[in-house]
């Protein structure tokens, strides 16, 4: 419960403090459907997903050294990823033991798929769109329905950066190379999952909601490659 309401309004946090600048793009799997979907410069994707994963790193780092003395204190020194005293998943998703890759993978696409529809639908002022101002917190809502709904097979990743940067960490700070191996080499599942899961979820929008508003409805002047993005429909 923590994790779910904790994760949902760090989000919040993150894309109230971000939009101004970027719109919010905290999420590759976010950017890349933009980027597909016209709504955001393919120039500007490598630059976003380099600072996505920076700001995750970043974020794991604070963690550990806040948390130092509990995980020296809860492992006895020993950073494990498997076993009864494990704590590799507090940094990154790991899957359940009874799931398969083919499902996991499965799992991931379908959670960021329903992700982007929902946030196409929010930013899209031709919908019952939401009062400016109050998106982030709408997104915040949407990601505890994910979490509570998909979140049991491992973890609702939904973005890669969250995922691959604070993994990129563990390997580094004394969990070593099995946070890539574990869960049947499952690290790579949360990095391309998503990036299908939403590209499909935008295109699902697009196809069966957007394209179908009548002409007659008003609507914002839009800047097709602006900041376009969960605080921003300019």
């Amino acid at each position: 419960m923590t994790v779910s309401l904790g994760f949902a309004m760090a989000v919040t946090i993150a894309v109230y403090v971000s939009g101004g600048v970027s719109g919010g793009h905290i999420n590759p799997a976010i950017s890349l459907a933009m980027c597909v979907t016209g709504r955001l410069k393919w120039t500007k994707l490598p630059i976003y997903i380099l600072a996505q994963f920076l700001g995750a790193f970043v974020g794991a780092v604070a963690v550990f050294g806040i948390y130092y003395d509990a995980f020296m204190e809860y492992s006895n020194g020993i950073l494990e990823v498997t076993g009864p005293n494990a704590t590799a998943h507090i940094f990154a998703t790991y899957p359940a033991p009874y799931l398969s890759l083919i499902n996991g993978f499965a799992d991931q696409v379908m959670s960021t798929a329903v992700l982007l529809l929902a946030v196409f639908a929010i930013s899209d002022t031709r919908n019952n769109g939401v009062p400016k101002g109050l998106e982030p917190i709408v997104v915040g809502l949407l990601i505890i329905v994910l979490n509570f709904s998909l979140g049991m097979n491992s973890g609702c990743a939904m973005n890669p950066a969250r995922d691959l940067g604070p993994r990129l960490f563990t390997a580094i700070a004394g969990w070593g190379m099995e946070v890539f191996t574990a869960g049947n080499n499952w690290w790579w599942v949360p990095v391309v999952a998503p990036m299908l899961g939403g590209v499909l979820g935008a295109m699902i929008y697009i196809v069966l909601i957007e394209i179908h508003h009548s002409d007659t409805q008003p609507v914002e002047e839009n800047s097709v490659h602006g900041k376009h993005e969960l605080t921003n429909v300019e």
